[in-house]
């Protein structure tokens, strides 16, 4: 038997949207934080900025994607091909 799936409705894209703008600004709060409660030097916080920021946030994004229903799963995923 086929499970039925429909595809997830504007509420799920404002709620990523939401989710992805939460979950950046409290990243942010947490660098700035640390930075200056000193427990980071400038240096740190840069790398936390400019190389582990983006990283969080594609996990992020990874999980409300999951959450809110927008992964299909490897049973979506149509061959590319190349015209000639």
């Amino acid at each position: 038997m086929r499970s039925s799936r429909t595809s997830p409705g504007p509420v799920a894209a404002h709620a990523f949207s939401l989710g992805l703008k939460t979950g950046g600004t409290l990243g942010l709060v947490i660098i700035w934080t640390l930075y200056w409660l000193d427990q980071i030097n400038l240096l740190l916080a840069g790398y936390a900025l400019f190389v582990l920021f983006p990283v969080y946030l594609v996990l992020v994004a990874a999980g409300l994607s999951v959450w809110l229903g927008y992964d299909k799963g490897p049973a979506a995923l149509k061959p590319v091909y190349r015209q000639k």
